[in-house]
């Protein structure tokens, strides 16, 4: 059994994160390679900037959201980040929710489906790699880049195009192997 969530990063009002994922929610089922799919929206997880005493290594969580954030992450086998792109970066909501925890995100593969303007989310997908390395989590070189993601958008829904599912099929495919490759790593 294998677990993939799908982590809408943006928060702020009028965002379409959770558009964004619907369509990668969708494609996901479509190529069948986890048994489960869940949506983890940090606007919903809410978490406030890191206001733990102890180093996440640790693992001694002094507040109840932060238990919950760990138990959230802990039951993943692998996940997508649906990030924007935040003056040529990721979003500060994003990495506070990882930085808020450390062992739970090991050996984890990360697929990044990134959007924005011209530049599609691809300089905020670049610059998370090196975060989540840091965690011993294996971020994909294939990923989803969507340029221009407003213009997609048609009541409500975000209408995929060529580029995309190809991008999607290829993340998803490696994101499979590599989730079963790392899960020794995981289970030790």
């Amino acid at each position: 059994m294998s677990k993939l969530e799908i982590i809408i990063a943006s928060t702020r009002p009028g965002r379409i994160g959770p558009t964004v994922a619907a369509w990668v929610e969708e494609y996901a089922q479509g190529h069948g390679g986890f048994d489960e799919i869940e949506v983890v929206d940090l606007a919903e997880v809410g978490l406030p900037f890191m206001d733990e005493p102890n180093h996440p290594r640790l693992g001694q969580y002094t507040h109840e959201h932060t238990r919950r954030w760990s138990a959230k992450v802990s039951e993943a086998d692998a996940f997508v980040f649906v990030m924007p792109e935040y003056n040529y970066g990721f979003n500060a909501e994003l990495k506070n929710a990882i930085d808020f925890l450390h062992s739970e995100w090991a050996y984890k593969p990360v697929g990044l489906v990134s959007y924005g303007g011209v530049s599609a989310g691809t300089r905020a997908a670049q610059m998370i790699k090196q975060v989540v390395t840091t965690l011993k989590m294996t971020p994909l070189s294939e990923a989803v880049s969507i340029p221009f993601a407003m213009q997609l958008v048609k009541d409500g829904t975000l209408e995929g195009n060529d580029a995309m599912d190809a991008g999607a099929k290829a993340m998803f495919d490696e994101l499979v192997r590599v989730t079963e490759a790392l899960r020794p790593l995981r289970q030790s």
